[in-house]
Parts: C-alpha cells; sequence; structure tokens
C-alpha cells in the first residue's frame, strides 16, 4: 500500500545523507535524490524537510540524545530517520501520528522499535526546539562573537528577493507583487512564492538575486557605455545589473552549461553581454577594462539561511582550498584595470580567509564604500569594506553573508 509522504520523506533520508556523510550540497544531492518523487508537493517537502533537519542539527541530535540511552553513531540509520520526523513535528507542523505512519517505513528491516521509542517519549515530554539554531562548534569557533547573532538570523528561511531591470519601475512592481523594496530596483518578497508564475517573469522584468548578492555591481554605478569584466559570472545576475546599468559587459566563465543558462536569462531580460568561456587562471584579455567585478568562488557559508548544508559540509580544508584560488584571482583581476578604473572584490562567505584577509594583498588604492550606497541600516566597515550577515536587517527579512572592497587604479 502506497503511504502518502512516504515517497518525500525516502527522498529526504537521501539528500541528508549525501550531505553528511558524502559532503555534497543539496543542490548537488538533488537530482538523483529526487528521482522518481513526481508530485511537486512532494519534491517540495523533501527539500524543506532536509533542510529543517541540517539548519536545526545539532539541537535535534541533542534531543534524540536525551531520549536514548544507547549513543546512536552520526551517521546512523535510525538517528538519519529520526532527524527527519522531528523536523517535521517540530518545524513543519506535521501531527505525530502522521510523522510515525511515514517516518518508521524509513528504516524496514531495520530497528523501527527504537525510532518509534525516542519520538514517542520526546512527544510525550513536549519537547521544543530553542528560538535560534545551534551552530556547530567549528562553526561557532570560526565566526566569533559574532555568530549567537548570526544563528538567530537562520531560524527561518529567508524571503525572495528580486532584482529589477528597470530600478526607476520600484515602486510600481514592489505593488504589483505585493512586496517591499529596502532599494531602488529591489523588490522583497514572502518566501514560498512560485517564481516562474509571477507577473514580470517571462517578460523578463526582474530575476531573483539575494540583496547582498546585489550589492557588488552596484557599487560600480552606471556604465555610461564603459567597459567592465565580470569574473565568474555565472549565474548571472550580477552580469545583468552591469548591463540594464548600461555598461559593456564581458562575463567570463569556464562552465559551458552555465553560460549558456545566462544567456537564455540574457534573452528573458531584454539585455546583452559578451559571454566568454575560459578559465580566467589561463585566459588574458586584449585590452584593460574600465572596471573588473570578482565574485569569487568561495566557500558560500554566507548562504547558509537557504543552504544549511554549508554549515557541516565546510571545514579548514575547503576554506584554505578556496582562499588560494581567491589569491590567484585577484592577483590577476587588478592586473586588468585600466587606468582610474575601479576593482569591486566579493565573496558570499563569513569566513575571514576569504574576505578581509584576501583584500589585505590588493595593491591598488582603496576605494572606500560609502554609507548612502547601502541599504538603510547597512554601513561599511571603518576601512570602507563591508561585511553583511544573517543577523543584519532583522526586521526586514535579514540578507545573506557577504564581504565587499573596492579599488581605484
Amino acid at each position: 500500500m502506497d503511504i502518502p509522504g512516504l515517497p518525500a520523506r525516502k527522498a529526504a533520508l537521501k539528500l541528508l545523507d549525501a550531505v553528511l556523510r558524502r559532503g555534497e550540497t543539496l543542490d548537488q544531492a538533488a537530482q538523483p535524490a529526487l528521482q522518481g518523487v513526481r508530485a511537486d508537493a512532494d519534491r517540495a517537502l523533501a527539500r524543506a524537510l532536509a533542510g529543517e533537519a541540517l539548519r536545526w542539527l545539532v539541537d535535534l541530535d541533542a534531543l534524540i540524545d536525551s531520549a536514548t540511552q544507547q549513543v546512536l553513531p552520526d551517521d546512523a540509520k535510525p538517528r538519519m530517520a529520526l532527524r527527519l520526523m522531528l523536523a517535521g513535528w517540530l518545524r513543519l507542523e506535521t501531527p505525530p501520528h502522521a510523522v510515525i505512519a511515514t517516518g518508521l517505513p524509513l528504516l524496514a528491516g531495520g530497528p523501527r522499535r527504537l525510532a518509534h521509542g525516542v519520538f514517542s517519549t520526546l512527544v510525550k515530554r513536549e519537547v521544543t526546539l530553542p528560538d535560534a539554531p545551534t551552530l556547530p562548534a567549528a562553526v561557532l569557533e570560526r565566526w566569533g562573537e559574532r555568530a549567537s547573532a548570526i544563528a538567530a538570523g537562520l531560524a527561518v528561511p529567508p524571503p525572495l528577493d528580486l532584482t529589477l531591470r528597470d530600478p526607476a519601475a520600484t515602486a510600481e512592481w514592489a505593488e504589483r507583487l505585493g512586496g517591499t523594496s529596502l532599494l531602488p530596483g529591489h523588490v522583497r518578497l514572502a518566501r514560498g512564492t512560485a517564481v516562474e508564475r509571477l507577473e514580470g517573469f517571462k517578460d523578463g522584468a526582474w530575476w531573483v538575486q539575494d540583496l547582498a548578492a546585489s550589492l557588488p555591481a552596484r557599487l560600480l554605478g552606471p556604465g555610461e557605455g564603459r567597459r567592465v569584466l565580470d569574473l565568474c559570472a555565472a549565474p548571472g545576475g550580477k552580469t545583468m545589473q552591469l548591463a540594464a546599468a548600461r555598461w559593456q559587459v564581458t562575463a567570463l566563465d569556464a562552465g559551458a552549461k552555465r553560460l549558456q543558462r545566462m544567456q537564455e536569462n540574457l534573452t528573458r531580460t531584454g539585455l546583452s553581454a559578451d559571454l566568454v568561456q575560459a578559465d580566467a587562471l589561463a585566459w588574458e584579455p586584449a585590452t584593460a577594462f574600465d572596471a573588473v567585478l570578482l565574485d569569487a568562488p568561495c566557500t558560500a557559508t554566507g548562504t547558509c539561511r537557504r543552504h544549511p548544508d554549508v554549515l557541516h559540509r565546510i571545514g579548514p580544508r575547503q576554506i584554505a582550498e578556496l582562499a588560494e584560488l581567491q589569491a590567484a584571482l585577484l592577483e590577476r583581476a587588478q592586473r586588468w584595470v585600466g587606468p582610474g578604473g575601479q576593482l569591486v572584490y566579493a565573496t558570499c562567505s563569513l569566513e575571514r580567509a576569504e574576505g578581509e584577509d584576501q583584500a589585505a594583498t590588493v595593491t591598488l588604492t582603496p576605494d572606500p564604500i560609502r554609507s548612502d550606497e547601502l541599504p538603510a541600516g547597512l554601513a561599511p566597515s571603518a576601512d570602507g569594506t563591508v561585511r553583511t550577515d544573517p543577523a543584519m536587517l532583522p526586521e526586514a527579512g535579514g540578507l545573506d553573508g557577504f564581504f565587499i572592497a573596492r579599488w581605484k587604479a
């Protein structure tokens, strides 16, 4: 007999296993894990269950450990299933009887009685989760004094941010879509919105882009026909921003499929850019540019609101490897800025090694970022760089973590 909701739970279990045991991202794991899950609602439920289990993993494990005499290994299937069962009950408000009916079948041929006993004990205790997720110990150590505030910003998945092709139409689109705006050219909508069904999507009036992710391109100002190089350009939000701001954009990325997706989005929005498939560490431009934007490959720990897998699969090795790549890219990028031009460097990371430590190596003249270039409630650091994190702008719905710095030649 088919059990409603069971395919979603099986897929969520595969997602959780892929992240915690194999170190994959949720996005990487999604296609194989969701294969065969036909209903959109079940696919969304699988992602939501896995995401909430990862977001609250430390707290869920503490509850599990409080209700069992034997310590379950981190990757034991009963622990994995219980994480999802508790996430469904405590975060998605699934009734306990439905959680049991869809959770225990995940342990076919295994210790169902153990899982049933642990879950029933916690239900009888009427346990709750804290107001904010507890971060893994290694993350707490890396993020230092801001860690507890950042954790509070992770309690709820983020809203949906849109960047408009025409900033002059901000008020119009905010009203048409029922959203709010924190900057010209920005509209924020409630999470759970089906993007493809929104007015203006097919016409290319906007694209999805977190507010923090939109700041680096904004800091180059209007292009007025000048030439800009967007390094590591995929997924393309920055390229479209620059093209809409009347820059002549050269967008470079190593991935053919990513560039194809960028071209599709440029076509949808009616914008244009010169797309170049190349390795930025081997490519050389014929001439220098008026501006270079390097939003470098990074650990993406700043996106932990929407990608909680980064809390558990990123460690010193990944940070060191990407910092080495960022240093090499920055060394080349600053050489490609023409006289009087600008360089903007950014990463969606909360790690100093990928932000402040990288900026300290640049030999161009600092061009401090001003408060009036940022959304209300954000301010640059004393040195004129910008550091955002999920604890900021809480009343407005928060934003991703980014580091941004700017120089002039």
